[in-house]
């Protein structure tokens, strides 16, 4: 399959769910509430698909154009009723169900976030201990006094036991603050405290990492260039390799780690290489030619050849996190609450010019995304689509009308004066609406050709 078809299928199924559940939440609120429902779309513009399905013959249909949908009521507002149905319409619920039936929709994208945190917490992954590597020359890192193989504590007044969990950490306060106190430990037991400067990473250009631009790197611990398994008829084998060989040079290159020796055969398929080993202390020369092999739409090399057991502890570098269904629900709903927020603080510190434009994302970024998190596995795609269902939530939940907050705001401001809003106060609203989303997606779209064609 290739790369754009599979990245295709990643977003499609993404958005297919995200969009099934948020029109689900107004759907099923709506028939709770006595509303009769005349289609369920997913997608806007002519159907391409549709059919009818159940006592009152709601439609259920997919558009044409599929980047939202939408679930379309009774509403006497919007054409005839017959007068044996004036009562199903959602014009005449009350003020406090057509809030409930408004709201249900982002509501169903923070419970299926929670329903996701939930499975994974409870599942468990096996993640990387916050271990710090070297940090990049002049950066904030280095001027913090970080060192190799220090690992995090703390950061501010939060424990960490992940790299994800430093990373959240640290993205979180860079909107807020522009420096953070880091509790690290170090190999002989000695705990330090490092100020770390936040505020050149706050705004990053398109495509830039925030922890890279900070000069915080993982721990890469040095493995020694010595042959493991050889696998039966490689070129490896061919050559008369054995486990227990140190490799000492490839191509007159010397070999400082195991990473020397993948860099070169990578960069080498079909590519005879000269490679210098030793064996129980003698030298000796081979050639060797790295088959030809294709991962991720290239060509690379492989012998056949495992790095032999460093003697690295795992549990040094990797942690297990797992969590019981209770406390797995707590975080779950800690998780979704926390991203909501940050999300939130984002918007806001973009609408006050705090933050560039540059950090909304588009389709074609969330794309993007969707494939990279899927071909990680299952557990980070639905990380990210954890991810999009808050953001699509917070979205809709803005004071902006067209959105569904925007309804909301119609209903608060129906609750003060007591009567519903004009209709031509609503007319303005949803063109000032329009106007806003519009120009929201054309930022957003922007940002993603910018993201692709950058320069």
């Amino acid at each position: 399959m290739s790369d754009f078809l599979f990245y295709a299928m990643a977003f499609a199924v993404l958005l297919g769910v995200l969009i099934v559940v948020h029109e689900f939440g107004h759907y099923l609120v709506a028939r709770l509430a006595g509303v009769k429902v005349v289609r369920f779309s997913v997608g806007f513009g002519r159907p391409l698909f549709l059919w009818r399905a159940g006592k009152d013959g709601t439609e259920w249909a997919i558009g044409a154009f599929p980047l939202g949908g939408y679930v379309r009521m009774l509403d006497e507002s919007e054409g005839e009723v017959a007068p044996h149905e004036a009562h199903r319409s959602f014009n005449r619920q009350s003020v406090w169900k057509r809030m409930a039936i408004v709201v249900a929709g982002p509501l169903a994208n923070l419970v299926l976030a929670v329903a996701v945190y939930w499975g994974l917490f409870m599942h468990g992954s096996e993640e990387l201990r916050p271990v710090l590597g070297q940090p990049v020359a002049a950066s904030a890192a280095e001027q913090a006094g970080i060192r190799n193989g220090e690992r995090v504590l703390k950061v501010g007044d939060e424990s960490v036991e992940t790299w994800a969990d430093l990373r959240w950490e640290l993205l979180r306060r860079m909107v807020e603050q522009d420096s953070v106190e880091l509790e690290v430990v170090n190999e002989r037991d000695e705990i330090s405290f490092r100020p770390l400067a936040l505020a050149e990473a706050r705004d990053p250009e398109p495509g830039e990492d925030p922890i890279e631009l900070l000069g915080l790197r993982f721990f890469r611990p040095v493995v020694p260039a010595v042959l493991g398994s050889i696998t039966p008829g490689s070129a490896a084998a061919a050559a008369g390799l054995r486990p227990g060989d140190v490799v000492v040079s490839i191509d007159g290159r010397d070999v400082a780690s195991w990473a020397d020796v993948v860099q070169t055969v990578r960069a080498s398929p079909g590519v005879t290489l000269l490679l210098e080993y030793e064996r129980d202390g003698a030298a000796s020369t081979v050639e060797i030619t790295p088959v030809r092999i294709e991962s991720g739409g290239r060509e690379i090399g492989r012998i056949g050849a495992a790095v032999a057991d460093s003697g690295l502890e795992r549990d040094n570098l990797l942690i297990t996190v797992r969590y019981g269904p209770l406390p797995a629900l707590g975080k779950a709903i800690e998780e979704t609450w926390d991203k909501s927020i940050f999300s939130l603080r984002m918007m806001g510190k973009m609408v006050t010019g705090v933050l560039s434009w540059h950090n909304i994302s588009g389709p074609v970024t969330i794309a993007d995304y969707a494939g990279q998190s899927a071909k990680l596995g299952l557990a980070q795609y639905l990380r990210f689509m954890a991810l999009v269902s808050i953001s699509l939530a917070v979205l809709n939940l803005l004071p902006v009308p067209v959105l569904d907050g925007g309804h909301l705001l119609y209903y608060v401001a129906e609750i003060v004066r007591g009567r519903p809003l004009s209709e031509r106060c609503l007319m303005i609203g949803q063109k000032i609406g329009l106007a806003l989303i519009l120009m929201l997606m054309a930022f957003a779209l922007y940002n993603d050709f910018t993201r692709l064609i950058p320069g």
